[in-house]
């Protein structure tokens, strides 16, 4: 510490410290950007027939998404990553203090003594540590925003297994009336051949209860689409139309299929689920390299002017004084900020690492998953075909009295089991391409 007299009063001192303390926190624009706007929830216009068309999955996730605390959370995170990107980017790594104060012998033996003091005290950043805080803070904001991209993906995960499966429930309801409506136009060809004599009247009651068969799938079938729509209803928060597939189309609604890489390697650092694990070990790996510089408390440089009068009618005198602080270092704290980022950074490589293979495991069985989907469509929609053209046969033999009603029944039921085996394999098919996409980190089209 030193002093020098100084003729000059002590307001313009005041100002040039006051200016000091303006340029160590200076405005900076945001470095990063803004981040994607959210999608908003997609709304399907009505056809000019007043039907609703087929909800999409792209629909169902973006409503999704929007509910999610990842999205609602996005632009506050954003503001944080600014903000810490300006912090490292001022003069000094925190703000200025002003310090006042006041010496009288007023209370006792008065006599007019006084001391008036006014300064500042600025925190001085320790050697390297401006930059590897900037570094830090750049690579806060890239996990913010890779977060968000992997918290989009993890939402439509959870929506393309409820909306496939809600496809799947009103494939089997929409069959379950199916069957119900070729049971009554069954009982009425029984009806009648019944009233002619051409039937007894076993065959009567035979017909009667594949209806009220029917009309027990269908309550069933019901249920299991009303627990369906529950689920994707949960997600998304507003129920689904009540007319998913048309005519059990399931490429109406199906996303377009993607390219497969030859090898996971060409995806590895775009895959959101990888992006994010990468970006918390680079947040850890720089929380390291700070702490490794960060051994003591900041330093502070001191500045301040005096002015000080001994008794009364003696002329006041101004005094300019600079200072600096230099706080010891405490290694068990700087041992304990150190330990913590570097197991941050190992947990966050394990996790990368299990990551990776858990990944590239699912990227083979969804190539051997879509493959087999293909070819089951293929057999199914043949024997769906068969069953459907040999139905048309022996309804014709029924009704001209060349078929009994065992046989018609039995090839009433084959038939709808191959309409139905045929309507499942295009809905998996379709779920198929999605977990496909899912597994290359593709979000919903």
């Amino acid at each position: 510490m030193f002093q020098r007299n100084r003729k000059d009063g002590l307001t313009c001192t005041l100002l040039v410290l006051a200016a000091c303390s303006a340029w160590a926190q200076p405005a900076q624009p945001n470095p990063l950007g803004g981040l994607p706007a959210p999608t908003p929830a997609l709304t399907a216009p009505s056809s000019p027939g007043g039907v609703s068309p087929p909800l999409t999955l792209r629909q169902a996730f973006d409503a999704a998404w929007l509910r999610q605390p990842e999205a609602q959370s996005r632009e506050a995170r954003q503001q944080a990553a600014s903000a810490r990107r300006q912090a490292a980017d001022s003069w000094t790594p925190e703000p200025a203090a002003l310090e006042l104060s006041v010496k009288s012998d007023r209370l006792n033996q008065n006599q007019g003594s006084r001391e008036i003091e006014a300064g500042v005290a600025i925190p001085l950043w320790l050697p390297g540590e401006r930059s590897r805080t900037g570094a830090l803070a750049d690579a806060e904001g890239r996990a913010t925003a890779s977060r968000v991209v992997a918290a989009q993906l993890r939402t439509a995960a959870s929506v393309r297994e409820f909306y496939w499966l809600w496809q799947r429930a009103r494939v089997e309801h929409d069959l379950s009336q199916e069957r119900l409506s070729n049971a009554q136009a069954l009982v009425a060809d029984v009806t009648k051949r019944v009233k002619a004599g051409d039937l007894a009247r076993a065959d009567q009651h035979q017909a009667d209860g594949a209806v009220a068969t029917a009309e027990a799938g269908l309550a069933e079938a019901a249920s299991t689409l009303a627990g369906a729509s529950h689920q994707l209803r949960t997600l998304t928060g507003t129920p689904p139309e009540p007319n998913g597939l048309a005519g059990l189309n399931a490429g109406a609604v199906a996303e377009p299929v993607p390219a497969i890489p030859p090898d996971f390697a060409s995806l590895d650092s775009r895959h959101p689920a990888v992006a994010e694990l990468l970006a918390r070990a680079d947040v850890a790996r720089r929380s390291t390299e700070l702490a490794g510089v960060q051994t003591r408390s900041n330093p502070e440089l001191t500045l301040a002017t005096t002015r000080a009068r001994g008794l009364y009618g003696e002329p006041s005198q101004q005094s300019l004084t600079l200072g600096i602080r230099i706080p010891f270092g405490s290694d068990s704290r700087s041992r304990a900020k150190l330990a913590s980022a570097q197991a941050e950074g190992i947990e966050a490589e394990v996790q990368l690492a299990l990551e990776r293979e858990r990944l590239l495991s699912e990227l083979d069985a969804a190539r051997i998953r879509l493959e087999s989907a293909r070819s089951q469509v293929s057999a199914a929609d043949k024997g769906s075909q068969l069953a459907r053209e040999s139905r048309g046969f022996f309804q014709k033999s029924f009704r001209m009295g060349e078929t009994d009603l065992p046989t018609r029944s039995r090839i009433e039921l084959e038939a709808i089991a191959a309409e139905r085996q045929a309507a499942r394999a295009r809905i998996d098919l379709a779920a198929a391409v999605s977990s496909l996409r899912q597994v290359l980190g593709l979000l919903p089209e």
